[in-house]
């Protein structure tokens, strides 16, 4: 018999699988040798009163074994010999395109500027030991794109646009955790991640799908308003139809577009800081106990959004137990992002914390220069090249980042000295309020006094802001029709993900991607038929 409760227990007795058997024996009168196995369906944690408590859902197997396998294997064909589709990139729209294609019959040919998951964690490290940044191996270019080094989180907010729960299961077929299938706020972890990105490419390949590493699309091809194919940097011309899954830091791709016709729209993003706090201080604050998380709970996390002059100034990617990176791409660039590794033990918390803003606010204060066009679709994109080289000049022209304790920050004054960070490249002291325009800062002081009213002693001199987390989103649209997913002016091409505007993280980038294959797959003439062993809960 399978029975599925949804229970309400103290973090002690949701630690392990016996002491929640034990719990549902009690409580529901069953006989504990009689349960043989407990499937956790849905787990999250309620911190909102004094006392903590872990909501689960459950599904409990009376009398009978569960079935071996948690859900089916999606099965790959091969496809070496089908018709090719060109994706340009290899973050989570690349990957999961390339995966669905596969599923489709057809034959995936990947190109990422970038390099394999291993070789790039090297060029990586370079970054905080010498401050030497590759333009095209970094944080945001290389296998797996910005994903695979910002901490893995999988939640998001788009179900509405494809199967979420396909995209859990692929992630868990390549190796990750099965725990994300249940997590409320499912999370990989910044060491797990790349074995499960490199499996995925394994898959691919194995599959007769290509994945060409330091090979960057260097123009369309296009012939009568129509996209054929790509050249890369090296001279080649791969033909096909293109899905284009750059990240949404491809700027030299955004210019090429602009500067060859293709139609291009300025996007609102979220541009401030990456505040830092110790954990154990996250920990007290959002657990309601001065003692902090105790045994059973996990780093506590937070998310913070309020309203101000009209703007929305919040949270972002939250990494609990997590550290700070730097993530520019190029010279005379600071930027800065969070990670966390699986098991969120470090000794920092840490979030962006962003104020919203639109094209005609930039254009409006004129944060670009005196003479903006209206109707340049990179003007956003300009303003976070300005803040950037801003930020480097203030760190002193190396990856060393320009910061400010948070309460310094507020009272507008210089801070003395600063406390100690995870960011390993250094910090120095700087005027933030001063360094980053008013328009951010006004409210990003009145959105920090909000959040301690919410959560009292956020705001304090324990917390750091490192100056500029402004890689939140892609400053650009890359327009596309809504029913066929093509270029609005050019067939052909696919625009796909965070890079292109439609997604905001790595599962709704990966479902971007699933939907950009099947609408080439649909052009090509193949027929979407549901299939309920792949593509159903």
């Amino acid at each position: 018999m399978i029975q599925e409760y949804q229970l309400r227990l103290l973090p002690e007795q949701a630690a392990n699988e016996q002491s929640i058997i034990r719990y549902i024996a009690h409580e529901k009168g069953l006989d504990v040798r009689t349960i043989k196995a407990v499937r956790t369906l849905k787990r999250g944690i309620d911190a909102r009163q004094r006392t903590i408590y872990i909501n689960l859902g459950v599904r409990v197997f009376i009398n009978e074994m569960p079935p071996r396998d948690i859900f089916p294997p999606i099965r790959y064909p091969m496809v070496e010999g089908k018709p090719k589709v060109i994706v340009v990139g290899a973050g989570p729209g690349g990957l999961f395109a390339a995966l669905r294609l596969i599923e489709l019959g057809l034959c995936p040919i990947v190109v990422e500027r970038g390099k394999d998951v291993h070789t790039r964690r090297r060029d990586i490290a370079l970054i905080s030991r010498e401050h030497k940044v590759d333009p095209e191996s970094n944080y945001s270019f290389g296998e797996g794109g910005a994903g695979t080094y910002s901490d893995g989180k999988l939640f998001t907010r788009s179900k509405k646009r494809g199967n979420a729960e396909k995209i859990l299961r692929v992630f868990c077929q390549h190796g990750a955790s099965p725990s994300i299938l249940s997590d409320v706020h499912p999370h990989i972890g910044t060491d797990k991640l790349p074995i499960v990105i490199e499996n995925m490419r394994k898959t691919i390949i194995s599959s007769g799908g290509e994945v060409h590493f330091e090979t960057c699309m260097e123009a369309l091809i296009i012939r009568q308003e129509h996209v054929v194919g790509i050249v890369t940097r090296q001279g080649q011309e791969l033909e096909g139809p293109v899905i284009l899954a750059t990240g949404h830091s491809a700027r030299d791709v955004f210019r090429w577009l602009a500067g060859h016709g293709v139609k291009l729209e300025a996007k609102g993003l979220a541009v401030g800081v990456r505040l830092e706090h110790p954990a154990q201080l996250i920990d007290r604050i959002r657990y309601h106990n001065p003692h902090g998380r105790g045994k059973y709970l996990p780093a506590a996390e937070y998310s913070f959004v309020t309203q101000v002059d009209g703007r929305g100034v919040y949270s972002f990617c939250m990494c609990p137990g997590g550290f700070v990176v730097p993530a520019a791409t190029g010279p005379e660039q600071v930027v800065v992002n969070g990670m966390s590794p699986s098991n969120r033990g470090g000794h920092w918390s840490n979030s962006g914390m962003v104020v919203e803003i639109h094209p005609e606010d930039v254009m409006a204060e004129k944060l670009v220069s005196e003479k903006i066009n209206p109707d340049d679709p990179l003007v956003m994109m300009h303003f976070q090249e300005k803040l950037e080289r801003e930020c480097w000049l203030a760190g002193g022209m190396r990856q060393t980042a320009p910061a400010q304790r948070m309460t310094d920050f507020t009272r507008q004054k210089l801070s003395f000295d600063l406390p100690d960070t995870s960011y390993s490249p250094g910090v120095v002291s700087a005027p933030l309020h001063f360094c980053m325009p008013q328009f951010i800062t006004n409210r990003l002081m009145r959105g920090f006094k909000q959040f301690d009213r919410v959560s009292h002693g956020f705001l304090t001199q324990e917390a750091l802001m490192i100056g500029m987390e402004t890689r939140t989103s892609s400053p650009v649209r890359i327009v596309r029709d809504r029913e066929t997913l093509q270029h609005t002016t050019l067939s052909g091409l696919f625009p796909c993900g965070e890079g292109a505007g439609y997604a905001g993280g790595i599962v709704s980038a990966a479902i971007d991607g699933e939907r950009c294959a099947e609408a080439v797959a649909q052009r090509m003439g193949i027929r979407i038929e549901e299939n309920p062993q792949n593509n159903k809960s």
